[in-house]
């Protein structure tokens, strides 16, 4: 039997004649007057220096956000609060004390250790997650940990809360259809004020309820509220409950709100809303008005003068605890960016001198992935052209997984890389043991719709002070040499290097291929896992691959050893630097070539200690020298080894010109053996 909300409690209670009991009735009332208390206090933390530099006002949403904090039920459901939502944080369980340490980002706040904005309150201890800035992208996190809660039969809702202009963002539909699609228990609570910051609703879309644009979803169930009446709400709430609960599908609570205040203490209204607006907005403040319905249910004013005085004292005794705990340490900015990776006992260099078949780069990812989800039944794997059939994904990495595991963890998702990526992130929330492997793209050129849910992987850890970290591998099929031309030739390292959080790797060999796969899914924390599919069948890419070998994250490996000249080289490249290696070889040179295989993290001491050996560099890569990766690694080998340094460092790669799709043009984009040739031979001659 479902556990009763707070809310069905308290409907079920209801008098003959509809009315609450006493007890409800101040309970509601000391939450609501509790959350204005605050509500009203947070600008005067900033007019004081001391903190609160982002608050958007609760003020007019009082009615829903009770409703939805008391369906809300601690330790087992979750809860996706947005900006404005610190009725409905309170009303789920905060403290007062824990409102005021995120508003003034102590060290002690619970969502996020004053790492995150101030007003995104979050206490994932009991459920409530910490949610990002962009506004209403934590839908897509919302329906991925229902799917998830749908999977594992657990006895939980979950809630996504939210605006109504936030409805306009691609990805907020992606989640709905997803959700409905899936019949995923999730309630979305679209709190809609008018505006979305100065933007009235017209602005947004034809539909003066914007919840009617999702009137085609047929497994969707749509109520509508008065987000200004509790009593209203609380009915909204309990049918979405009820029937999300038949498991028919999602709901969506639609709850007309509205703004007494600016959007926040950085805007000014009063230069979009003339005084007719705001004083018809402040007649319609719920808090005087459920105050009066209070009254005129059995509660006296002295009892109600008591809750108010009641709140006040517990508003100065937790103002004061806030004030006096410990703000963040400097020295932890550096603390929870990613999880350490998981190290093979076996294999903790990630070498090998076995001996055997050896298999394609294709191979070595397939078989491991078939081995990585035997090993952990909770591993799954979606994506687009993941498995129909005997298909499995565009090039056939994933082919048979479905066969042997089941449709349930090995499945196709919309060509939505956005809601494929975002979804990893939610369903992953439920359980750290957990680990989804995801085609972010069918190609990496198709990744950047997913772009901002990549971002917030790479943050989360961080955000939450250690408290979540999506265990996500992402695999792209990156680079050229195939006549793809534009959208399936580009590599997209060089942006990604740049978040902190994620870790991003690249193979040359079907060793190190399975080996640095096996690490990721064994590891907590985000893997951006880029497959250079020319050498997905290629045979100078073959390798043999032991059992359960592993290569660790951040450990390069020495692919010839030289003593003339370092090549640094990854992916397809390296196999260039080879080539070109055993040329020089010919000239009387002798080249040493250093497989990067992990660019963040990335081996900096492998790097030094060749170049301090050889005294000369060439970085070789295949993205566009100018702004790749490869300037960072130049940038290294100057500033650390520049005593050591015969020579200036150079790079070779891919010319600043988008990749035609005519072979002639491809070639004469991409570097190749003979360019890096060329070019070690002028670090070789200065």
């Amino acid at each position: 039997m479902d556990t009763p909300t707070l809310v069905k409690v308290a409907l079920d209670a209801l008098g003959a004649d509809g009315t609450p009991s006493r007890e409800d009735l101040c309970h509601w009332y000391e939450l609501m007057h509790l959350g204005r208390v605050l509500d009203d206090k947070a600008p005067n933390y900033l007019k004081q220096a001391i903190g609160w530099s982002y608050h958007a006002p609760c003020a007019g949403h009082d009615g829903i956000q009770l409703a939805l904090g008391l369906a809300f039920r601690a330790g087992r459901d979750f809860l996706f609060p947005y900006y404005r939502d610190l009725m409905t944080c309170l009303a789920a369980g905060l403290t007062p004390e824990e409102i005021i340490l995120n508003g003034i980002s102590k060290a002690t706040d619970p969502a996020s250790g004053g790492r995150h904005m101030s007003n995104h309150f979050a206490k994932p201890a009991i459920g409530i997650q910490n949610v990002s800035s962009l506004t209403g992208n934590h839908t897509q996190h919302a329906v991925g940990l229902a799917r998830a809660v749908k999977y594992y039969g657990r006895d939980a809702v979950v809630f996504s809360s939210q605006g109504e202009s936030s409805l306009s963002e691609g990805y907020c539909f992606e989640s709905i259809n997803g959700a409905d699609r899936e019949k995923l228990p999730v309630i979305f609570v679209v709190q809609d004020n008018g505006y979305g910051i100065s933007v009235p609703k017209k602005d947004q879309s034809t539909n003066a309820q914007i919840c009617d644009n999702f009137r085609g979803f047929p497994n969707l169930k749509i109520l509508k509220c008065d987000g200004l009446d509790p009593l209203d709400s609380m009915r909204a709430m309990e049918e979405a409950l009820a029937y999300v609960r038949t498991g028919q599908g999602p709901a969506m609570v639609y709850a007309t709100c509205v703004r007494i205040g600016s959007h926040s203490n950085s805007d000014r209204h009063e230069l979009y809303r003339d005084e007719g607006e705001l004083a018809a907005a402040k007649a319609q403040d719920p808090l005087p008005r459920f105050r009066a319905f209070c009254l005129a249910n059995g509660l006296s004013e002295d009892e109600l003068q008591a809750i108010e005085t009641e709140n006040q004292a517990r508003y100065l005794a937790a103002h004061d605890r806030a004030m006096a705990a410990p703000n963040p340490d400097p020295a932890s900015i550096h603390d929870f960016v990613i999880p350490e990776g998981w190290v093979s006992d076996e294999f903790p260099d990630g070498t090998h001198q076995a001996a055997g078949d050896p298999i394609s780069l294709i191979a070595a990812l397939n078989q491991t992935l078939k081995e990585e989800f035997r090993h952990n039944p909770d591993t799954f794997i979606w994506g687009q052209d993941m498995a129909n059939k005997d298909k499995g994904g565009i090039f056939n990495v994933s082919k048979g997984l479905q066969q042997e595991f089941g449709e349930k963890r090995v499945f196709n998702a919309p060509i939505a890389e956005d809601y494929i990526v975002g979804t990893a992130n939610g369903f992953s929330r439920l359980d750290d043991r957990i680990r989804v492997v995801v085609e972010g793209a069918e190609f990496a050129d198709y990744i950047w719709p997913a772009a901002e849910q990549i971002v917030e992987c790479s943050h989360d850890y961080w955000r939450t002070h250690g408290q979540f970290a999506p265990n996500v591998t992402i695999r792209l099929a990156s680079g050229g040499y195939i006549g793809g031309g534009l959208y399936h030739s580009q590599n997209v390292e060089g942006w990604l290097t740049t978040l902190p959080g994620i870790r991003v790797v690249v193979p040359a060999f079907a060793d190190d291929a399975a080996g640095l796969l096996r690490t990721a899914l064994r590891s907590r924390g985000t893997t951006l896992y880029l497959e250079p599919k020319f050498l997905y069948n290629a045979k100078m890419a073959q390798a043999v691959v032991p059992p359960s070998f592993a290569v660790p994250f951040g450990k390069a490996r020495i692919r010839r050893e030289g003593k003339d000249l370092t090549i640094l080289a990854y992916g397809t490249p390296v196999h260039f630097a080879l080539e070109a290696a055993a040329k020089l070889e010919k000239e009387g040179k002798s080249a040493e070539v250093v497989d990067l295989r992990s660019l963040s993290p990335l081996d900096t001491e492998a790097i030094l200690r060749s170049v301090k050996k050889t005294h000369r560099v060439l970085v070789a890569h295949e993205d566009k020298v100018f702004g790749g990766f490869g300037g960072e690694l130049a940038a290294i080998c100057a500033s650390e080894c520049f005593a050591w340094l015969d020579a200036p460092v150079g790079r070779v790669g891919s010319e600043f010109t988008p990749v035609g799709f005519n072979r002639i043009l491809e070639r004469a984009v991409l570097p190749n053996a003979e360019k890096v040739l060329v070019a070690a031979r002028k670090v070789l001659a200065f």
